[in-house]
């Protein structure tokens, strides 16, 4: 395998990371982790851990937790407003270390200047309170595949703005359905009304300029025109370039249609590149990456949420300064580079972004470096523990629009007054 010398090369810096952070214990003890398992994610995980046993001498246990960060996100607030020590080390998405904060370890005391390579703004969103509560793993921002080969088939150019996607997507689905591919539809997102609908609610109001829900100040500002506008061509698109099913897709059903070779557009994290391009992919050397499509109107712009997932260590772990090393292991540098080169995960330490070996795995790395360090968050921070009810309310509220069952201009004027409501009009 090509990646193979540049892995190895990699995990021999790992070694020399462990021994940085290696715990001063002289028994072995077992660490629980839980790792997702979209794409490879749990692949790769497995492999780093049993780095991490190999060199450490301690043991590590893979917990299985739901892909749906919903879903992940109940089962991690159960597990520790039991205090139970299941799970000393805990994938968490970047948006939960403030609704998390009160049941993790400050790592600050265990990892040394760890923090100090990653992307500085990442760091600022794992500190709370003065307290470093996690540390980046990997980082996202959503973006847009498409089949390179269909659009020069048809002579068209990658879209610029959501319009321009929705015109060629439509334009290519019908030439190609005319011509016996009654599969094909033009777009696939993740439609379910999950979290993942939430990341992509955001793309499309902020690039039309309609904000991010909820502004700086707390005050609610998703009722706006642009809003209304962005929501109005997302339901468009249901039944005409994407199936109604899309309105059940979460990530890797999406990425399902799309690698089949079923869909000309996709909008899907950077993980699916290097699934896309894996050896049994129908669709391996046919697909390009770009930012995400700009909005129209005067506010019009790229916008892709910022997503990632980072790790922090449960208050009631057991073995609190083992699974800080551990985590300090998964996230150097040295991880991260086998990570980028075997999966397409974005690493969190800007410095990879000019290592050559990770920019000939993923091209597109460098191309798009700017839309990844300028991703738009989510309003977690203003909102803190009240993220989780803010952004059920969004999924709802879109999925009701995108099937149909509401019209935007008036749920999203609902959808305002509940969200003022959890905030008691700005006062999170």
């Amino acid at each position: 395998m090509k990646w193979m010398p540049r892995v190895i090369g990699a995990i021999l810096l790992s070694f020399s990371a462990l021994a940085m952070a290696r715990p001063a214990t002289s028994e072995p003890v077992e660490i629980a982790i839980s790792c997702g398992a979209v794409g490879v994610e749990l692949q790769l995980c497995g492999d780093a851990v049993r780095a991490w046993e190999a060199a450490s001498g301690h043991r590590v246990r893979i917990v299985s937790t739901p892909n749906s960060s919903t879903e992940r996100l109940a089962l991690y607030q159960q597990v520790l407003a039991a205090g139970a020590s299941d799970i000393d080390v805990l994938q968490i998405d970047v948006i939960w270390p403030g609704i998390l904060a009160p049941h993790l370890v400050d790592l600050a005391p265990h990892v040394g200047d760890a923090a100090g390579q990653h992307f500085p703004n990442l760091i600022e969103n794992d500190r709370i309170d003065g307290k470093l509560l996690a540390l980046p793993w990997w980082t996202d921002a959503g973006v847009l595949y498409y089949r390179r080969d269909l659009l020069e088939k048809h002579g068209l150019a990658p879209p610029a703005t959501w319009q321009e996607m929705t015109e060629v997507a439509r334009a290519i689905q019908r030439a190609e359905r005319e011509a016996g591919n009654r599969d094909l539809w033009g777009f696939v997102f993740q439609g379910r009304a999950y979290e993942g609908l939430t990341c992509n609610i955001l793309e499309w109001i902020d690039s039309h300029g309609g904000g991010n829900f909820v502004g700086d100040d707390g005050k609610v500002t998703i009722d706006n025109a642009a809003a209304r506008s962005a929501l109005a061509l997302a339901a468009s698109w249901i039944g005409d370039i994407a199936p109604r099913g899309v309105l059940n897709y979460d990530e890797e059903a999406a990425r399902g249609v799309f690698q089949s070779g079923n869909a000309v557009f996709m909008r899907n994290w950077p993980y699916a590149w290097a699934l896309a391009q894996g050896a049994d992919s129908p669709v391996r050397g046919k697909v390009g990456v770009l930012a995400l499509p700009r909005g129209t109107g005067e506010g019009g712009k790229t916008t892709g949420t910022l997503g990632g997932w980072h790790l922090a260590v449960s208050r009631y772990s057991r073995h609190p300064s083992e699974a800080a090393s551990l985590v300090a292991f998964l996230t150097s540098r040295a991880q991260q580079k086998i990570r980028a080169i075997r999966g397409a995960y974005n690493p969190t330490i800007p410095a990879l972004y000019e290592d050559p070996e990770v920019l000939a795995a993923n091209p597109f790395f460098g191309q798009l470096f700017d839309s990844f360090q300028n991703a738009v968050a989510r309003p977690s921070s203003v909102t803190g523990v009240h993220y989780n009810r803010v952004s059920s309310a969004i999924w709802r509220a879109g999925h009701e629009i995108l099937s149909g069952n509401a019209a935007a201009d008036a749920r999203l004027a609902a959808l305002a007054v509940e969200l003022n409501r959890i905030g008691r009009r700005g006062r999170w």
